[in-house]
């Protein structure tokens, strides 16, 4: 398999939080051959188990998450408008024209776009203003309430950026959700790797749910599999664009990277400092793998790891991802050759865990 067959599927089936069930169940028939046991808990978390060759060397929990960002219709007009609201970090600047999917209540998608005033009739002091998404309309075409709800549309029907996928030059590509669906093609890899060559540690491949909403599906999981190490898979943002230059050092196309600080501070007081050991093992594996290891750091950016590593009595926990462009928008960009190599850095990993790795901080 390759991340970019993968990567393509996934980023064309829609899966906000809360609603990821086709997503789930499509990830879960992927990983089926490779795992030794498969399931979806109560919460929709799709877990796989592929048992080491030794029951008493640490238990290793390999997670992405499979839910996007979205909206939830909040108010549906007269005239047959939408009035909708964020579910996630939507960046409100990038909404006016934006094409959607709408989800009814009897499970069907429908076509809307945000619309824009028109450009004729907007005036100067209007024109480089960001509105907010709750000034804004969804337009699906119809001319009444009544015509809305004959559809199933009612208040806190789920919305997404209707699913996009575009090769671009040089094997990038650009899409919808790749934020996270590059990281559950990669444990998709990961189990596939795995179930060639076993660890010694037994693994299990984890696509969790409700990371863009509230971080905590994660900990759901974390309760059934009782991680003693915990290793997270999520975008990284990219410092090889023009306005983020300055800000980052990690590049698309450049291989995978390794969080070493990530850190919440608007409201949330809560992120990853990584476990040193882990990082110790990513750079041999890395090395042993021969493939390029980057490093990121941010502020103002949390994984569902956060919570995570909360569970129990603290799992040994490393974040690791790939790099992206444009996070949240409609066209986020990645190098599925990125992705590809993630899952052959999280795979050597996983066979250099053994009884002996030391799972305290020091």
């Amino acid at each position: 398999m390759e991340a970019r067959n993968l990567l393509k599927a996934y980023c064309m089936i829609p899966a906000i939080s809360g609603y990821e069930g086709e997503l789930a169940y499509s990830f879960l028939e992927d990983i089926k051959p490779f795992c030794d046991e498969t399931t979806i808990d109560r919460a929709g978390n799709v877990i796989g188990k592929i048992e080491g060759n030794d029951l008493s060397a640490p238990t290793i929990m390999i997670f992405a998450h499979l839910d996007s960002l979205g909206f939830i219709v909040r108010r549906v007009e007269k005239d047959g408008f939408l009035q909708i609201d964020r579910l996630g970090g939507i960046p409100e600047k990038v909404l006016p024209g934006c094409r959607l999917k709408i989800r009814s209540e009897y499970g069907s998608w429908h076509s809307g776009v945000i619309g824009p005033k028109a450009h004729h009739a907007t005036p100067a002091e209007e024109k480089y203003k960001v509105d907010l998404v709750t000034s804004l309309y969804v337009d699906i075409g119809a001319s009444s309430d009544e015509e809305v709800r004959t559809l199933g549309i009612e208040v806190g029907c789920p919305a997404v950026y209707e699913p996009m996928y575009t090769e671009l030059t040089g094997g990038k590509v650009s899409a919808t959700f790749v934020d996270d669906r590059g990281g559950v093609a990669a444990l998709v890899l990961i189990a596939e790797n795995l179930s060639k060559s076993r660890p010694e540690a037994t693994v299990y491949v984890v696509g969790t749910v409700w990371e863009e909403f509230n971080l905590r599906g994660a900990m759901m999981a974390a309760r059934t599999v009782k991680p003693d190490i915990a290793l997270s898979i999520d975008v990284m943002l990219t410092g090889d664009t023009p306005d983020l230059r300055n800000k980052f050092q990690i590049n698309i196309g450049d291989g995978p990277a390794v969080g070493l600080y990530s850190f919440h501070g608007r409201g949330t007081l809560n992120g990853t400092l990584p476990h040193e050991g882990l990082f110790k093992l990513a750079k041999t594996a890395a090395a042993n793998a021969g493939v390029p290891l980057q490093r990121f750091a941010g502020l103002g950016i949390l994984t569902d790891m956060a919570y995570l590593q909360l569970e129990g009595e603290g799992a040994a926990c490393l974040e690791l991802g790939f790099p992206a462009r444009y996070t949240h928008s409609p066209v986020e960009v990645c190098d599925p050759s990125d992705i590809d190599k993630l899952a052959i850095l999280a795979s050597e990993m996983a066979r250099l865990v053994d009884i002996d790795f030391e799972l305290d901080r020091y």
